[in-house]
């Protein structure tokens, strides 16, 4: 009998330890009211805890993550870019499709499986999307989703190393995401690889991309912790809003807007003017 190779056999093995490690996190999320998160926006006990780690992520950016990232938007041509963003997805649609079910959503899985299929074979191989190109949309699915679609909290707000900011639901669901995509489990193997280098690249080409939007909030804010929480929280309550979370958050919503206003009344009408006199009455003439 042949042995495995440690690359082979180590993968499986620490996706398993993962899933095992991330079985607290789930318990915490669960144990969190909804109410207490609803009530206060942002649920952040660890919150020295998490500012020492945006620390170090904040240093890890500055001399490391963010000249590379705009290094290689500079030198690799924008066709090439896509190319890579989209080989990356490409390969990450598995774990789409498997949410999907996971998550009882029958019509997004086949909207996953059609892009995949398309996009593997004339796309070249992931290359290319020309499934965008047929209008089949873009589908998202990760197993933090899966877990709020099960009714697990979101738990408490954290910032992981390297990673940025997170929720304990959240954890649990990058962790799980790399078992549940079969093409991490490939080692010593020419698309194991591909995974693995395609997935760096598009997130070098993501920090060069948007490197104006992403300083402004680390570096020109003045509290980047308290931005980034922010906007990471209202963003991933707003994409599960859908699901219908009593601590939904549309962050394009006018704050102002009057709740119980007629939604087809006439914005630009005097709203004290008497809504049952006649429009063509002259308001100067003798009574």
């Amino acid at each position: 009998m042949t042995a495995s190779s440690p690359d082979q056999s180590s993968a499986p093995r620490l996706a398993r330890w993962a899933a095992l490690l991330a079985l607290p996190l789930v318990a915490a999320c669960s144990s969190t009211p909804d109410g207490v998160i609803a009530a206060k926006g942002v649920h952040d006990p660890f919150e020295k805890q998490n500012r020492s780690m945006h620390q170090f992520n904040l240093t890890v950016d500055q001399y490391a993550y963010r000249p590379a990232g705009i290094g290689f938007s500079k030198v690799v041509p924008d066709p090439i870019e896509d190319s890579v963003n989209y080989f990356a997805d490409n390969l990450g649609m598995p774990k789409v499709m498997i949410n999907a079910l996971l998550q009882g959503d029958i019509e997004n899985f086949g909207w996953a499986l059609a892009r995949f299929l398309m996009n593997s074979t004339i796309g070249g191989f992931g290359l290319s999307d020309p499934a965008s190109e047929f209008g089949i949309p873009v589908v998202d699915k990760d197993f933090g989703q899966t877990l709020h679609t099960w009714g697990v909290g979101e738990g408490a707000y954290l910032e992981l190393p390297f990673y940025g900011p997170s929720t304990e639901r959240d954890t649990v669901g990058i962790m799980v995401d790399i078992w549940l995509n079969p093409f991490s489990f490939i080692g010593n193997n020419t698309l194991g690889d591909a995974t693995l280098y395609s997935n760096a690249g598009e997130l070098l080409s993501n920090r060069g991309r948007y490197s104006d939007t992403i300083d402004a909030i680390l570096y020109e804010s003045a509290d980047s912790y308290a931005q980034a929480r922010l906007i990471y929280l209202q963003n991933r309550r707003f994409e599960l809003g859908t699901g219908g979370d009593a601590d939904a958050f549309d962050p394009y919503a006018d704050p102002y807007d009057d709740p119980y206003a007629d939604p087809y009344a006439d914005a630009s009408a005097d709203p004290y003017s008497d809504p049952y006199s006649d429009p063509y009455e002259d308001p100067y003439a003798l009574q």
